[in-house]
């Protein structure tokens, strides 16, 4: 059965992979870019008439995320799959405008964002797949409100720790809908990878082929709040800080009071 599936991050990498495999199975496609030229060739590179739209948006500001939730559900207000994918490591201007770390901006507060603003739209079997890391570590919450500058590696293994606990805390609110994290494997060939850590990587299509899986196979309709990790092939525990309800609450206030903070 088609579906009609919102992409971030599509223009490169597993995000463009992705989309060219979603493409091949007949699924109709809302590809996002921040960059309007390679969001442009993406959308002519994926096959055939898959793309129903493209959606510009800069996922660290969150008022381009707002837009963005509001553009996609007025175009398409019945979804069945959100892919978070988009993502971001090393960067020359590690603040946003609004004063927030880049990496919890982009990573961790755009798509949830995202995600709350778009579930109503998702059917009763819809599913949100947010792409996290083998790269975890325990998140600084005053580093999250944008009072503690961190390191390149460190700010990204904290916003990937704290994607993998909103979305283990939000698939335990929400009945009905599949919210599942998934580390799509360490070290393949994308430009984070590449400007990150000096290597080539492997084969992208690893990443590409479990995030298909994640959003339209029969393995994940019942794996929401669950963390799969493509290192292991198979279903495993995330970091222990994501099973904590006490520290899951308390990130979910900071990343809601951020957000209102700056709606104002």
């Amino acid at each position: 059965m088609k579906k009609t599936i919102l992409l971030t991050g599509a223009t490169d990498g597993i995000g463009l992979a992705t989309a060219k495999a979603l493409a091949s199975q007949g699924h109709d496609l809302l590809l996002h870019g921040r960059n309007p030229e390679k969001l442009a060739a993406a959308v002519a590179a994926v096959p055939g008439a898959a793309v129903v739209a493209g959606y510009l948006a800069d996922l660290s500001r969150m008022e381009a995320a707002e837009s963005l939730a509001e553009a996609v559900i007025g175009g398409h207000p019945s979804l069945d799959v959100v892919i978070n994918n988009a993502g971001i490591l090393k960067t020359p201007d590690p603040v946003t405008p609004d004063g927030l770390g880049i990496r919890f901006a982009v990573n961790t507060l755009a798509p949830y964002l995202l995600t709350k603003r778009l579930l109503p739209a998702l059917g009763p079997a819809g599913r949100v797949v947010n792409l996290s890391s083998a790269a975890q570590a325990p998140v600084d919450l005053e580093a999250m409100r944008g009072k503690v500058r961190l390191e390149d590696m460190a700010a990204y293994a904290q916003s990937k720790l704290a994607l993998t606990m909103w979305s283990r805390a939000l698939a335990l609110q929400e009945s009905g809908k599949i919210i599942v994290v998934v580390n799509p494997g360490s070290l393949l060939a994308s430009k984070m990878v590449q400007e990150g850590f000096g290597v080539a990587g492997g084969d992208i299509g690893i990443g590409a082929d479990i995030l298909t899986r994640a959003a339209l196979s029969d393995e994940f309709a019942t794996a929401t709040g669950l963390y799969f990790d493509n290192d292991a092939g198979r279903f495993g525990p995330p970091h222990p800080d994501a099973l904590d309800g006490t520290k899951a609450a308390s990130l979910l206030q900071v990343m809601d009071s951020i957000l209102a903070d700056l709606s104002r």
